[in-house]
């Protein structure tokens, strides 16, 4: 196997990804995954044969490569008459699902990694192409209009939640609310470059609340202060409504 792309390492999940594409990217591979997730009981060489018009041969190289990849899986059938058992294929769990996604997965991959490869400085270039595409995301107001505080911070959490987030708003400190991310749609990116991925979405919470031109800051995006949970703190700079019972 060719030496892996600087800054990819011996990272697993990378290489899993990267068998994964290597095997779709067969339109006859697609098509015998096509076929075996059609079908409850699996299909042996003989009906792949049927189905595809080629030499068993080459059927069984498609079915190899699908194995390797951790798509298909093949289990002996038993016969009742003397002879080699029949072997049949099935999809595994992950075989089951994956597809299309598959290939874009390792293309974000093979991008973030550039990124974070190739620029002096990937947290900044990064948190401002979020920004840009954060100020894009939300509609500009109307002019003359003034956005309060918590209406943009309600905007920033739809604008998350509609990606994924799962964002929660914590205001316990009505001048320093926190937004708890509870998913990460970009979870395994996140974990092995943080530095851009993380960065990106800082820089879409804060082009966000740019354009609505709110009195908001994000002070920061802490990622995985829980495995399942991130953490941005905001600062409402701006005198704050009084608590419950007259408390300042």
């Amino acid at each position: 196997m060719a030496q892996a792309p600087s800054g990819v390492g011996t990272d697993p999940s990378l290489v899993l990804d990267s068998q994964v594409h290597q095997a779709l990217a067969s339109p006859v591979r697609s098509r015998i995954m096509t076929l075996l997730r059609a079908v409850d009981d699996g299909l042996d060489v003989a009906g792949l044969v049927d189905e595809l018009d080629l030499h068993a041969n080459t059927v069984r190289t498609h079915l190899g490569l699908l194995e390797d990849a951790g798509l298909v899986v093949s289990a002996p059938q038993p016969r009742e008459r003397p002879g080699r058992p029949r072997h049949v294929y099935r999809p595994t769990e992950h075989g089951a699902h994956v597809g299309q996604a598959a290939g874009y997965q390792f293309l974000s991959r093979m991008l973030v990694g550039h990124v974070a490869m190739a620029s002096g400085d990937p947290g900044s270039a990064s948190e401002q192409t979020g920004s840009d595409w954060g100020r894009w995301l939300v509609d500009d107001p109307a002019p003359g209009t003034v956005v309060e505080p918590r209406v943009g911070i309600d905007q920033v959490v739809q604008l998350l939640d509609r990606f994924g987030f799962e964002p929660e708003l914590d205001d316990t400190d009505p001048g320093r609310p926190r937004l708890l991310l509870r998913r990460c749609p970009f979870l395994d990116l996140a974990r092995d470059h943080p530095e851009v991925v993380c960065a990106l979405h800082l820089g879409l919470m804060r082009g966000a609340l740019d354009v609505l031109d709110v009195d908001v800051v994000v002070e920061d995006l802490q990622p995985f202060v829980e495995p399942s949970l991130c953490v941005s703190n905001l600062h409402l700079p701006g005198p704050q409504p009084a608590r419950r019972g007259g408390q300042p």
